[in-house]
């Protein structure tokens, strides 16, 4: 008896179908691939791939401290919102003396090059004398304005430029060139 033309492609993909079924890989994947933290929904869950970021590591610096401190236009004058994210540095850098801090200092495209090249390092001064003040040691940290040489976006949008007024707090292990 001939098979019926109409059945027979769709019963081959069913047979497929199953019999793929039948094979499992979560116990491969459950041996190949890390457990993941459960999420809470809470704000200070872990970032994916971050779970397990080491205290007192570099990681655990930018994530859990923040390492950019912004400025108004034309200022390096620190803001309270620059004072929190300083005073939270202070505290880290203080219980992970092994670290070193170059502090780079940018600006946006407001000013001339040589203005702008003397804010950056003012604000990058202003943020080494107030973690200085905050207890941490000046022969860990040094200071270098970079102007708007490095700025992170070209942009005229004022939310765009502020992006640009900045103190980076970078960790090192030794003293690099200035």
């Amino acid at each position: 008896m001939p098979a019926m033309p109409g059945y027979t492609r769709p019963l081959s993909v069913a047979a497929i179908l199953l019999t793929l079924t039948a094979c499992s890989t979560t116990e491969i994947a459950a041996v190949e691939e890390p457990a993941v933290a459960p999420m809470t929904g809470q704000t200070d869950d872990p970032a994916p791939g971050f779970e397990t970021v080491a205290a007192g590591s570099e990681e655990d610096f930018i994530l859990n401290v923040g390492r950019r401190t912004y400025f108004t236009q034309d200022s390096a004058t620190l803001d309270s919102v620059a004072k929190a994210t300083l005073d939270k540095q202070a505290i880290w850098l203080n219980s992970n003396p092994r670290w070193l801090v170059k502090l780079q200092g940018f600006s946006d495209d407001s000013g001339s090059a040589s203005k702008m090249a003397t804010l950056s390092q003012q604000r990058a001064d202003a943020v080494m004398a107030y973690l200085s003040s905050k207890g941490v040691d000046p022969n860990r940290m040094w200071a270098k304005g970079y102007g708007n040489d490095r700025e992170v976006r070209d942009c005229t949008e004022r939310s765009c430029k502020v992006q640009n007024r900045r103190v980076v707090s970078n960790l090192r292990t030794e003293r690099d060139a200035i």
